[in-house]
């Protein structure tokens, strides 16, 4: 038994059962035995490989990204550049080189980076050591640090581990499904006999959803992303949402726990697992415009990066590199192809009404 598991299960003794939110939040956060305050989980030794970790050119092409927002912006003395969620900090180092190539932009620069891993930070520390970046906790403290200066947040596979909770549709209506403890004392799934307030959060399209349907809500993605649009509009500048996950909301269980680049029960392992859910872009994309916000996309990620220049990217790439020109196909085809993080992968930006953001077709 994990410690992670062994905590939770004081709680549920001590409390009954929990919801999968909390299952959730406690699986990855808890400030001891939480899955991400204690490890590097990217990469070929860890659980699972991102975006900026299969290839340079994915943290190039959002730093590009970044100066072409910033030049729509009207280019703007001080930028405030945001990564949520910054892994071994590559992608923001990635899309710091090819910052540089806007002298005017790379001089106006403050990088801005939240998380909440101990064992993340000092990574991310040493590979951005001489970039001035600044580090926070929390994304509000993030924003509070950016004032009034327009800012562009980037966030790239960190929607999916914010935690969920799950509702079924019962004869009785919807009911939150909990985890709790069977006899002999192993994690087991259970419903809640009483009503849940979450069903008012339930998108209008799914709340006749079949008997036993199993819808997913987020409320801590729900507030994040009200918050970020109430930034942009007040400030200027942009989000940009980058994850696995349905353009349009659905039914259905997606909570999934990865070890070893392989799937795993979510009660194997608790806090020595990742786990992650579909991010329900069609809902986040209401919440912004609700707050006046423009929303761009979501857009699949192939067609996103390929109008961002990938493939020319890959070509120039490869032709200085020959001997490499295996792998930065590999990768290419990796981010980009149906049967990989091509079409489950998708873009969501939000901007203030009336800018043009790059990669998204109108």
């Amino acid at each position: 038994m994990t410690a992670l598991a062994n905590h939770l299960k004081q709680v549920i003794r001590r409390e009954g059962a929990i919801s999968v939110a909390r299952f959730m939040s406690e699986a990855l956060g808890h400030p001891e035995h939480g899955y991400y305050m204690t490890r590097d989980p990217f990469g070929a030794g860890g659980d699972f490989i991102t975006a900026p970790e299969v290839s340079q050119m994915f943290g190039e092409l959002i730093g590009l990204w970044v100066a072409a927002v910033w030049q729509a912006l009207g280019g703007p003395k001080k930028l405030v550049l945001i990564e949520l969620g910054p892994g071994r900090g590559t992608l923001m180092a990635d899309a710091l080189r090819a910052i540089k190539t806007v002298p005017r932009l790379s001089s106006a620069l403050d990088v801005h980076l939240v998380d909440m891993s101990p064992a993340l930070r000092a990574i991310q520390q040493r590979a951005l050591a001489q970039t001035g970046a600044f580090w926070h906790q929390r994304l509000e403290d993030a924003l509070a640090a950016a004032g009034d200066t327009p800012t562009v947040v980037i966030a790239n596979e960190f929607f999916d581990a914010l935690p969920v909770h799950q509702l079924i549709r019962t004869e009785e209506g919807w009911r939150q499904r909990l985890v709790g403890l069977d006899a002999e004392e192993r994690f087991v799934f259970m419903l809640d006999s009483n009503p849940t307030g979450l069903a008012a959060l339930i998108p209008p399209a799914l709340t006749d959803a079949p008997m036993g349907s199993v819808v997913e809500l987020s409320p801590a993605s729900l507030n994040l992303v009200g918050e970020l649009a109430r930034h942009v509009l007040r400030v200027g500048g942009a989000a940009l949402i980058i994850d696995y996950g349905h353009s349009m909301p659905g039914v259905g269980d997606t909570l999934q726990a990865v070890k070893g680049h392989g799937y795993v029960d979510i009660f194997e392992t608790p806090g020595e697992a990742d786990l992650t859910a579909h991010v329900d872009f069609a809902t986040l994309a209401t919440v912004a415009r609700q707050q006046g916000a423009a929303v761009f996309g979501p857009l699949e990620q192939r067609r996103f990066l390929e109008a961002l220049g990938l493939r020319l990217r890959a070509e120039r790439l490869a032709a200085v590199s020959p001997q490499r020109a295996t792998e930065i196909w590999a990768a290419h085809r990796r981010l980009t192809a149906e049967d990989a993080m091509g079409t489950l992968f998708k873009a969501l930006a939000i901007a203030r009404p009336g800018m043009a953001i790059p990669g998204f077709s109108t």
